[in-house]
Protein backbone atom coordinates (compact mmCIF):
# COMPACT_ATOMS: atom_id res chain seq x y z
CA UNK A 1 0.00 0.00 0.00
CA UNK A 2 2.75 2.26 0.85
CA UNK A 3 4.52 1.60 -2.38
CA UNK A 4 1.09 2.47 -4.48
CA UNK A 5 1.02 5.83 -2.60
CA UNK A 6 4.60 6.69 -3.32
CA UNK A 7 3.97 5.59 -7.22
CA UNK A 8 1.13 7.64 -7.20
CA UNK A 9 2.84 10.90 -5.65
CA UNK A 10 5.65 10.80 -8.14
CA UNK A 11 2.75 10.18 -10.88
CA UNK A 12 1.36 13.30 -9.73
CA UNK A 13 5.20 15.22 -9.98
CA UNK A 14 5.55 13.88 -13.55
CA UNK A 15 2.13 15.35 -14.29
CA UNK A 16 3.27 19.19 -12.73
CA UNK A 17 6.24 18.66 -14.62
CA UNK A 18 4.57 18.13 -17.46
CA UNK A 19 2.66 21.15 -17.27
CA UNK A 20 5.45 22.77 -16.57
CA UNK A 21 6.59 21.85 -20.15
CA UNK A 22 3.64 23.63 -21.81
CA UNK A 23 5.55 27.11 -20.92
CA UNK A 24 9.04 25.77 -23.27
CA UNK A 25 8.92 27.51 -26.60
CA UNK A 26 12.71 27.99 -26.96
CA UNK A 27 15.86 27.27 -25.60
CA UNK A 28 16.02 29.99 -23.11
CA UNK A 29 12.68 28.56 -21.79
CA UNK A 30 14.37 25.37 -21.48
CA UNK A 31 17.22 26.32 -20.03
CA UNK A 32 16.49 29.13 -17.51
CA UNK A 33 13.00 29.48 -17.44
CA UNK A 34 12.75 32.64 -19.63
CA UNK A 35 14.88 34.39 -16.80
CA UNK A 36 11.11 35.11 -15.21
CA UNK A 37 11.00 33.44 -11.46
CA UNK A 38 10.26 35.09 -8.81
CA UNK A 39 11.65 34.88 -5.23
CA UNK A 40 9.82 32.19 -3.68
CA UNK A 41 10.96 30.39 -6.91
CA UNK A 42 14.25 30.70 -6.90
CA UNK A 43 14.81 30.21 -2.84
CA UNK A 44 12.70 27.02 -3.11
CA UNK A 45 15.30 25.59 -6.02
CA UNK A 46 18.39 26.60 -4.16
CA UNK A 47 17.07 24.96 -0.96
CA UNK A 48 15.38 21.78 -2.62
CA UNK A 49 18.05 20.94 -4.94
CA UNK A 50 20.33 20.94 -2.68
CA UNK A 51 18.42 19.26 0.27
CA UNK A 52 19.37 15.92 -1.18
CA UNK A 53 19.15 12.08 -0.70
CA UNK A 54 22.86 12.91 1.04
CA UNK A 55 21.20 15.59 3.03
CA UNK A 56 18.69 12.82 4.93
CA UNK A 57 20.11 9.59 4.51
CA UNK A 58 23.93 9.85 3.22
CA UNK A 59 24.99 12.92 6.58
CA UNK A 60 22.09 11.94 9.12
CA UNK A 61 24.11 8.27 8.67
CA UNK A 62 27.45 10.32 8.87
CA UNK A 63 26.16 11.83 11.91
CA UNK A 64 25.28 9.00 13.80
CA UNK A 65 28.73 7.85 12.96
CA UNK A 66 31.52 10.77 13.48
CA UNK A 67 29.08 13.58 14.74
CA UNK A 68 29.47 17.10 13.44
CA UNK A 69 32.92 16.46 13.17
CA UNK A 70 32.34 14.36 9.57
CA UNK A 71 29.77 16.86 8.54
CA UNK A 72 32.24 20.12 7.81
CA UNK A 73 31.57 19.90 3.87
CA UNK A 74 28.05 19.33 3.76
CA UNK A 75 25.92 20.96 5.10
CA UNK A 76 28.25 23.35 6.20
CA UNK A 77 30.74 23.72 3.39
CA UNK A 78 27.15 23.52 0.97
CA UNK A 79 25.63 26.59 3.04
CA UNK A 80 28.73 28.89 3.05
CA UNK A 81 29.10 28.09 -0.96
CA UNK A 82 25.44 29.51 -1.19
CA UNK A 83 25.56 32.17 1.00
CA UNK A 84 29.04 33.22 -1.03
CA UNK A 85 27.37 32.45 -4.45
CA UNK A 86 24.33 34.89 -3.98
CA UNK A 87 26.24 37.74 -1.64
CA UNK A 88 29.68 37.97 -4.02
CA UNK A 89 29.06 35.95 -7.39
CA UNK A 90 25.38 36.03 -8.15
CA UNK A 91 25.10 40.00 -9.42
CA UNK A 92 27.84 40.18 -11.75
CA UNK A 93 26.97 36.82 -13.46
CA UNK A 94 23.38 37.65 -13.63
CA UNK A 95 24.20 40.96 -15.46
CA UNK A 96 26.09 39.46 -18.22
CA UNK A 97 23.17 37.35 -19.25
CA UNK A 98 24.46 34.41 -20.23
CA UNK A 99 23.10 30.79 -20.33
CA UNK A 100 26.42 28.40 -18.84
CA UNK A 101 29.17 29.44 -16.95
CA UNK A 102 30.92 27.77 -19.92
CA UNK A 103 29.58 30.98 -21.65
CA UNK A 104 31.58 33.28 -19.08
CA UNK A 105 34.50 30.98 -19.94
CA UNK A 106 34.44 31.35 -23.09
CA UNK A 107 33.65 35.82 -23.22
CA UNK A 108 36.70 36.43 -20.26
CA UNK A 109 39.28 34.20 -22.10
CA UNK A 110 38.93 31.64 -24.98
CA UNK A 111 37.27 28.84 -26.35
CA UNK A 112 40.00 26.47 -25.12
CA UNK A 113 39.48 27.51 -21.79
CA UNK A 114 35.63 27.26 -22.49
CA UNK A 115 35.79 23.84 -23.24
CA UNK A 116 38.48 22.48 -20.50
CA UNK A 117 36.42 23.90 -17.70
CA UNK A 118 33.32 22.58 -19.16
CA UNK A 119 34.25 19.27 -19.71
CA UNK A 120 35.46 19.61 -15.68
CA UNK A 121 32.12 20.91 -14.66
CA UNK A 122 30.48 17.95 -16.32
CA UNK A 123 33.00 14.97 -15.13
CA UNK A 124 31.91 16.48 -11.42
CA UNK A 125 28.33 16.05 -11.84
CA UNK A 126 28.41 11.85 -12.03
CA UNK A 127 28.54 12.03 -8.47
CA UNK A 128 26.18 14.13 -7.34
CA UNK A 129 23.40 12.71 -9.59
CA UNK A 130 24.77 9.34 -9.29
CA UNK A 131 23.88 9.78 -5.54
CA UNK A 132 20.58 10.64 -5.93
CA UNK A 133 20.17 8.01 -8.44
CA UNK A 134 21.80 5.51 -5.46
CA UNK A 135 19.20 6.78 -3.10
CA UNK A 136 16.11 6.37 -5.20
CA UNK A 137 17.26 2.72 -5.43
CA UNK A 138 17.59 2.43 -2.07
CA UNK A 139 14.34 3.67 -1.34
CA UNK A 140 12.43 1.65 -3.69
CA UNK A 141 14.25 -1.09 -2.33
CA UNK A 142 12.67 -0.76 1.20
CA UNK A 143 9.50 0.36 0.55
CA UNK A 144 8.96 -3.14 -1.93
CA UNK A 145 10.49 -5.06 1.19
CA UNK A 146 12.80 -6.08 -1.07
CA UNK A 147 11.31 -7.43 -3.85
CA UNK A 148 12.40 -4.31 -6.29
CA UNK A 149 16.13 -4.68 -5.86
CA UNK A 150 18.37 -1.26 -5.63
CA UNK A 151 19.58 -1.59 -9.34
CA UNK A 152 16.11 -1.87 -10.54
CA UNK A 153 15.16 0.95 -7.73
CA UNK A 154 18.04 2.66 -9.57
CA UNK A 155 16.47 2.54 -13.03
CA UNK A 156 13.28 2.86 -12.24
CA UNK A 157 13.73 6.34 -10.41
CA UNK A 158 15.97 7.39 -13.25
CA UNK A 159 13.49 7.29 -16.15
CA UNK A 160 10.52 8.99 -13.71
CA UNK A 161 13.30 11.86 -13.57
CA UNK A 162 13.87 11.43 -16.99
CA UNK A 163 10.27 12.18 -18.00
CA UNK A 164 9.87 15.55 -16.63
CA UNK A 165 13.25 17.04 -16.98
CA UNK A 166 13.46 16.36 -20.41
CA UNK A 167 10.03 17.57 -21.35
CA UNK A 168 10.41 20.89 -19.51
CA UNK A 169 13.43 21.95 -18.56
CA UNK A 170 13.78 24.55 -16.25
CA UNK A 171 10.03 24.91 -16.24
CA UNK A 172 9.38 21.47 -14.66
CA UNK A 173 12.54 21.91 -11.89
CA UNK A 174 10.96 25.13 -11.02
CA UNK A 175 7.12 23.77 -10.66
CA UNK A 176 8.08 20.47 -9.14
CA UNK A 177 10.58 21.92 -6.75
CA UNK A 178 8.23 24.29 -5.16
CA UNK A 179 5.62 21.76 -4.73
CA UNK A 180 8.24 19.22 -3.05
CA UNK A 181 9.86 22.10 -1.00
CA UNK A 182 6.34 21.93 0.96
CA UNK A 183 6.39 18.29 1.17
CA UNK A 184 9.70 17.68 2.60
CA UNK A 185 9.27 20.28 5.51
CA UNK A 186 5.96 19.61 6.48
CA UNK A 187 6.74 15.82 6.20
CA UNK A 188 9.72 15.94 7.92
CA UNK A 189 8.76 18.36 10.89
CA UNK A 190 6.02 15.70 11.39
CA UNK A 191 8.16 13.14 11.49
CA UNK A 192 10.78 15.05 13.55
CA UNK A 193 8.34 15.55 16.19
CA UNK A 194 6.69 12.29 16.37
CA UNK A 195 10.59 10.86 16.86
CA UNK A 196 11.15 13.29 19.89
CA UNK A 197 8.47 11.97 21.59
CA UNK A 198 9.60 8.28 20.90
CA UNK A 199 13.05 8.74 22.06
CA UNK A 200 11.56 10.05 25.20
CA UNK A 201 11.75 14.44 24.14
CA UNK A 202 13.76 16.31 22.15
CA UNK A 203 15.69 17.63 25.17
CA UNK A 204 16.81 13.82 25.47
CA UNK A 205 17.87 13.30 22.31
CA UNK A 206 19.93 16.37 21.95
CA UNK A 207 21.58 15.65 25.73
CA UNK A 208 22.92 12.20 24.96
CA UNK A 209 24.03 13.42 21.53
CA UNK A 210 25.98 16.37 23.41
CA UNK A 211 27.30 13.36 26.55
CA UNK A 212 28.97 11.24 22.99
CA UNK A 213 30.86 13.49 21.64
CA UNK A 214 28.63 14.10 18.58
CA UNK A 215 28.15 17.93 18.83
CA UNK A 216 31.61 19.14 18.69
CA UNK A 217 32.30 20.61 15.13
CA UNK A 218 35.57 22.11 15.73
CA UNK A 219 39.72 20.42 14.72
CA UNK A 220 41.76 19.85 17.64
CA UNK A 221 44.93 21.94 17.87
CA UNK A 222 46.81 19.38 15.99
CA UNK A 223 48.11 21.15 12.80
CA UNK A 224 46.77 17.50 10.03
CA UNK A 225 43.55 17.71 11.91
CA UNK A 226 43.12 21.82 11.18
CA UNK A 227 44.25 21.18 7.25
CA UNK A 228 41.57 18.18 6.88
CA UNK A 229 38.82 19.85 8.52
CA UNK A 230 40.00 22.84 6.64
CA UNK A 231 40.02 20.75 3.36
CA UNK A 232 36.95 19.49 3.87
CA UNK A 233 35.43 22.30 4.17
CA UNK A 234 37.08 24.29 1.03
CA UNK A 235 36.11 21.14 -1.18
CA UNK A 236 32.50 22.15 -0.97
CA UNK A 237 32.21 25.45 -0.05
CA UNK A 238 34.53 26.57 -2.72
CA UNK A 239 34.65 23.76 -5.45
CA UNK A 240 30.76 24.00 -5.45
CA UNK A 241 30.80 27.39 -6.63
CA UNK A 242 31.71 27.09 -10.59
CA UNK A 243 28.42 24.37 -10.72
CA UNK A 244 26.18 25.15 -13.73
CA UNK A 245 23.24 24.23 -11.20
CA UNK A 246 24.00 26.97 -8.72
CA UNK A 247 24.26 29.52 -12.20
CA UNK A 248 21.16 28.19 -13.60
CA UNK A 249 18.97 29.39 -10.46
CA UNK A 250 20.61 32.61 -10.39
CA UNK A 251 20.34 33.26 -14.18
CA UNK A 252 16.19 31.69 -14.13
CA UNK A 253 15.56 34.34 -11.57
CA UNK A 254 13.23 37.53 -12.38
CA UNK A 255 15.85 40.11 -11.64
CA UNK A 256 19.20 40.37 -10.06
CA UNK A 257 17.63 41.32 -6.64
CA UNK A 258 15.91 37.58 -6.78
CA UNK A 259 19.09 36.19 -8.00
CA UNK A 260 21.08 37.62 -5.10
CA UNK A 261 18.73 37.23 -2.19
CA UNK A 262 16.94 33.76 -3.15
CA UNK A 263 20.30 32.24 -3.38
CA UNK A 264 21.74 33.90 -0.29
CA UNK A 265 18.24 32.58 1.65
CA UNK A 266 17.85 29.58 0.43
CA UNK A 267 21.34 28.68 1.44
CA UNK A 268 20.71 29.66 4.78
CA UNK A 269 17.69 27.62 5.05
CA UNK A 270 19.65 24.61 3.92
CA UNK A 271 21.67 24.90 6.39
CA UNK A 272 19.23 25.23 9.30
CA UNK A 273 16.86 22.74 8.03
CA UNK A 274 19.76 20.27 7.39
CA UNK A 275 19.09 19.59 11.34
CA UNK A 276 16.27 18.23 10.87
CA UNK A 277 16.92 14.74 9.61
CA UNK A 278 20.62 14.74 11.95
CA UNK A 279 18.03 14.82 15.22
CA UNK A 280 15.88 12.29 13.31
CA UNK A 281 18.43 9.80 12.56
CA UNK A 282 20.04 10.19 16.18
CA UNK A 283 17.07 9.48 18.04
CA UNK A 284 17.18 6.00 16.32
CA UNK A 285 19.91 5.14 18.80
CA UNK A 286 17.52 5.96 21.60
CA UNK A 287 14.41 4.27 20.05
CA UNK A 288 15.91 1.15 18.55
CA UNK A 289 19.72 0.85 19.49
CA UNK A 290 19.61 -2.66 17.98
CA UNK A 291 18.55 -2.10 14.67
CA UNK A 292 20.93 0.94 14.45
CA UNK A 293 23.94 -1.32 15.64
CA UNK A 294 22.81 -3.48 12.82
CA UNK A 295 22.80 -1.07 9.99
CA UNK A 296 25.84 0.85 11.51
CA UNK A 297 28.33 -2.87 10.44
CA UNK A 298 25.81 -3.64 6.57
CA UNK A 299 24.53 0.40 5.44
CA UNK A 300 24.11 2.91 7.74
CA UNK A 301 22.23 4.69 5.13
CA UNK A 302 19.32 2.45 5.72
CA UNK A 303 18.68 3.30 9.58
CA UNK A 304 16.27 5.99 8.59
CA UNK A 305 14.26 4.44 6.38
CA UNK A 306 14.11 1.17 8.56
CA UNK A 307 13.14 3.76 11.52
CA UNK A 308 10.77 4.56 9.75
CA UNK A 309 9.06 1.73 8.42
CA UNK A 310 9.47 -0.29 11.88
CA UNK A 311 8.17 2.50 14.30
CA UNK A 312 6.24 4.93 12.95
CA UNK A 313 2.48 4.75 12.40
CA UNK A 314 1.34 4.44 8.30
CA UNK A 315 0.16 7.57 8.28
CA UNK A 316 4.05 8.54 9.07
CA UNK A 317 5.37 6.60 6.95
CA UNK A 318 3.44 8.14 3.84
CA UNK A 319 4.68 11.58 4.72
CA UNK A 320 8.56 10.06 5.28
CA UNK A 321 8.62 8.66 2.01
CA UNK A 322 6.72 11.35 0.47
CA UNK A 323 9.52 13.94 1.47
CA UNK A 324 12.12 11.94 0.84
CA UNK A 325 11.28 11.22 -2.42
CA UNK A 326 10.48 14.80 -2.72
CA UNK A 327 14.57 15.21 -1.90
CA UNK A 328 15.58 13.30 -3.92
CA UNK A 329 13.82 14.31 -7.22
CA UNK A 330 14.23 18.01 -6.63
CA UNK A 331 18.02 17.25 -7.20
CA UNK A 332 18.29 15.21 -9.36
CA UNK A 333 16.12 16.90 -11.92
CA UNK A 334 17.95 20.18 -11.15
CA UNK A 335 21.62 18.24 -11.20
CA UNK A 336 20.22 16.59 -14.68
CA UNK A 337 19.66 19.39 -16.39
CA UNK A 338 22.71 20.95 -15.60
CA UNK A 339 25.95 18.97 -16.76
CA UNK A 340 23.22 18.56 -20.25
CA UNK A 341 22.85 22.06 -20.76
CA UNK A 342 26.73 22.47 -20.91
CA UNK A 343 27.40 19.77 -22.99
CA UNK A 344 25.24 21.15 -25.71
CA UNK A 345 25.72 24.78 -25.25
CA UNK A 346 29.34 24.51 -24.64
CA UNK A 347 30.51 21.42 -26.13
CA UNK A 348 28.19 21.12 -29.04
CA UNK A 349 27.63 24.33 -30.55
CA UNK A 350 30.96 25.46 -30.89
CA UNK A 351 31.59 23.16 -33.14
CA UNK A 352 28.04 23.33 -34.81
CA UNK A 353 29.18 27.11 -36.02
CA UNK A 354 25.05 27.22 -37.87
CA UNK A 355 23.00 25.38 -34.79
CA UNK A 356 19.23 27.38 -34.62
CA UNK A 357 17.39 27.47 -31.35
CA UNK A 358 15.08 24.72 -32.34
CA UNK A 359 18.80 22.28 -32.99
CA UNK A 360 19.81 23.42 -29.29
CA UNK A 361 17.05 22.47 -27.70
CA UNK A 362 17.01 19.19 -29.49
CA UNK A 363 20.52 18.93 -28.43
CA UNK A 364 20.00 19.46 -24.99
CA UNK A 365 17.11 17.16 -24.43
CA UNK A 366 19.34 14.35 -26.43
CA UNK A 367 22.03 14.78 -23.73
CA UNK A 368 19.48 14.84 -20.69
CA UNK A 369 18.64 11.59 -22.17
CA UNK A 370 22.28 10.32 -22.48
CA UNK A 371 23.38 11.87 -19.08
CA UNK A 372 20.67 9.83 -17.23
CA UNK A 373 21.45 6.73 -18.71
CA UNK A 374 25.20 7.16 -17.71
CA UNK A 375 24.65 8.03 -14.11
CA UNK A 376 22.48 5.36 -13.60
CA UNK A 377 24.98 2.96 -14.79
CA UNK A 378 27.62 4.41 -12.81
CA UNK A 379 25.04 4.63 -9.23
CA UNK A 380 24.57 0.73 -10.34
CA UNK A 381 28.76 0.32 -10.50
CA UNK A 382 30.17 2.17 -7.51
CA UNK A 383 29.83 1.01 -3.56
CA UNK A 384 30.66 4.43 -2.89
CA UNK A 385 28.11 5.33 -0.02
CA UNK A 386 26.24 8.55 -0.78
CA UNK A 387 27.96 10.89 1.12
CA UNK A 388 31.30 10.10 -0.03
CA UNK A 389 29.74 10.62 -3.65
CA UNK A 390 28.84 14.09 -3.32
CA UNK A 391 31.78 15.00 -1.24
CA UNK A 392 34.27 14.01 -3.99
CA UNK A 393 32.51 15.34 -7.06
CA UNK A 394 33.37 18.92 -6.16
CA UNK A 395 37.21 17.95 -6.64
CA UNK A 396 38.24 18.80 -10.33
CA UNK A 397 36.04 22.37 -10.48
CA UNK A 398 37.96 23.44 -7.13
CA UNK A 399 41.33 22.11 -8.31
CA UNK A 400 40.46 23.81 -11.95
CA UNK A 401 37.19 25.94 -12.08
CA UNK A 402 37.00 28.19 -9.13
CA UNK A 403 40.71 30.30 -9.83
CA UNK A 404 39.31 31.35 -13.62
CA UNK A 405 35.93 31.98 -12.71
CA UNK A 406 36.95 34.20 -9.88
CA UNK A 407 40.14 35.86 -10.74
CA UNK A 408 37.75 36.25 -14.24
CA UNK A 409 34.99 38.54 -12.59
CA UNK A 410 37.19 40.53 -10.00
CA UNK A 411 40.68 40.43 -10.98
CA UNK A 412 41.73 42.79 -13.94
CA UNK A 413 44.86 41.34 -14.85
CA UNK A 414 43.21 37.60 -15.34
CA UNK A 415 43.83 36.95 -19.02
CA UNK A 416 43.85 33.79 -21.16
CA UNK A 417 47.60 33.19 -20.05
CA UNK A 418 46.86 32.57 -16.46
CA UNK A 419 43.72 30.65 -16.95
CA UNK A 420 45.68 28.41 -19.28
CA UNK A 421 48.43 27.63 -16.08
CA UNK A 422 45.67 27.70 -13.63
CA UNK A 423 43.60 25.01 -15.25
CA UNK A 424 46.79 22.92 -16.44
CA UNK A 425 48.82 23.02 -13.22
CA UNK A 426 45.76 22.76 -10.98
CA UNK A 427 43.65 20.01 -12.24
CA UNK A 428 47.45 17.99 -13.37
CA UNK A 429 48.71 18.57 -9.73
CA UNK A 430 45.49 17.57 -8.25
CA UNK A 431 45.33 14.65 -10.80
CA UNK A 432 49.05 13.45 -9.48
CA UNK A 433 48.17 13.58 -6.02
CA UNK A 434 45.04 11.90 -6.33
CA UNK A 435 46.35 8.83 -8.31
CA UNK A 436 49.81 8.80 -6.66
CA UNK A 437 49.47 9.89 -3.24
CA UNK A 438 46.37 9.88 -2.05
CA UNK A 439 46.59 9.08 1.44
CA UNK A 440 49.03 11.80 2.07
CA UNK A 441 48.27 14.46 5.00
CA UNK A 442 46.50 17.00 3.15
CA UNK A 443 43.70 16.52 0.52
CA UNK A 444 44.78 16.23 -3.49
CA UNK A 445 42.58 18.93 -4.07
CA UNK A 446 43.99 21.72 -1.94
CA UNK A 447 47.50 21.62 -3.36
CA UNK A 448 45.71 21.71 -7.07
CA UNK A 449 43.74 24.89 -5.62
CA UNK A 450 46.68 26.37 -4.76
CA UNK A 451 49.03 25.46 -7.62
CA UNK A 452 45.80 26.70 -9.60
CA UNK A 453 45.76 30.07 -7.76
CA UNK A 454 49.77 30.60 -8.71
CA UNK A 455 49.30 29.87 -11.87
CA UNK A 456 47.03 32.38 -12.81
CA UNK A 457 48.85 35.31 -10.82
CA UNK A 458 52.02 34.24 -12.65
CA UNK A 459 49.93 34.01 -15.69
CA UNK A 460 47.68 37.61 -15.57
CA UNK A 461 51.16 39.26 -14.60
CA UNK A 462 53.63 37.56 -17.65
CA UNK A 463 50.79 37.58 -20.37
CA UNK A 464 49.45 40.21 -21.88
CA UNK A 465 46.66 42.26 -20.48
CA UNK A 466 42.59 40.99 -21.90
CA UNK A 467 39.91 43.01 -23.30
CA UNK A 468 37.61 40.71 -22.10
CA UNK A 469 36.41 42.47 -18.96
CA UNK A 470 33.42 41.62 -17.74
CA UNK A 471 30.27 43.76 -17.37
CA UNK A 472 26.44 43.62 -18.40
CA UNK A 473 25.88 43.46 -21.54
CA UNK A 474 29.31 42.34 -22.89
CA UNK A 475 28.58 38.97 -24.03
CA UNK A 476 26.24 40.29 -27.10
CA UNK A 477 29.62 41.72 -28.64
CA UNK A 478 31.82 39.06 -27.28
CA UNK A 479 29.92 35.79 -27.58
CA UNK A 480 28.16 35.98 -30.78
CA UNK A 481 24.46 36.86 -31.76
CA UNK A 482 23.05 33.56 -30.53
CA UNK A 483 22.74 34.87 -27.49
CA UNK A 484 21.13 37.90 -28.28
CA UNK A 485 18.17 36.34 -30.74
CA UNK A 486 17.61 34.29 -27.21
Amino acid sequence: MLLWLVIAYLAVSVGIGLYAATRVHNARDYIVAGRNLPFIFVLAMVFATWFGAETVLGISATFIDEGFRGLISDPLGASICLVLFGLVFARPLYRMNLLTLGDFFRVRYNRGTEIALSLAIIVSYLGWVGAQMAALGLVFNVLSDGAITMNQGVFIGAAVVLVYTLFGGMWSVALTTFVQMIVIILGLLYVTWLAGDMAGGFDVVISKAAAEGKLHFLPTADMLDILAWIAALLTMALGSIPQQDVFQRVNSSRNERVAMWGTTIGGLSYFFFAAVPLFLAYSATLIDPAMVERFMEEDSQLILPNLIVGHMPFAAQVVFFGALISVIMSTASGTLLAPSVTFSENIVRGFWKDMNDRQLLLTTRAAVVAFTAIVAIYAVSTDATIHSMVESAYRVTLAGAFVPLTAGLFWKRANNLGATLAIVLGIGTWLFLELFVPEGDIEPQLYGLAVSALGMFVGGLLGPRSHHLPHAGHHHAAAGSHHTAR
